[in-house]
């Protein structure tokens, strides 16, 4: 593909005196500049590992054990709106727990 690029006056240069040090054309420099910010980009996205962010336990309470996720999911959703004080202010309960259980403060 043909295309027009701009670049600054001393990169240019820079590149030019770059591609005739090392025998190549100011064509091959660009193209390999480009491939090298590509690879990098794409190295960094695939060393991502997500951190371990389990807990010890002994797993899920014994109702949700074979549930669905969805199941789960309707449960935690449903108890964080439960715990949440009517004015949608304050401190929430801990799982298991409203506003109004004994040792909530």
């Amino acid at each position: 593909m043909k295309t027009t690029v701009e670049l600054a006056d001393d990169l240019a240069r820079e590149a030019k005196r770059y591609a005739a040090r090392h025998g190549l054309t100011l064509r091959a420099v660009i193209e390999e500049g480009i491939r090298s910010t590509l690879r990098r980009e794409t190295a960094v996205r695939a060393s991502f590992v997500l951190r371990d962010a389990s807990v010890d336990g002994s797993g899920l309470q014994p109702e949700f054990r074979d549930e669905a996720w969805s199941r789960l999911r309707d449960a935690a959703y449903v108890a964080d709106q439960e715990q949440r004080p009517p004015d949608g202010q304050g401190p929430r309960a801990p799982m298991g727990m409203t506003p109004t259980s004994p040792g909530f403060t």
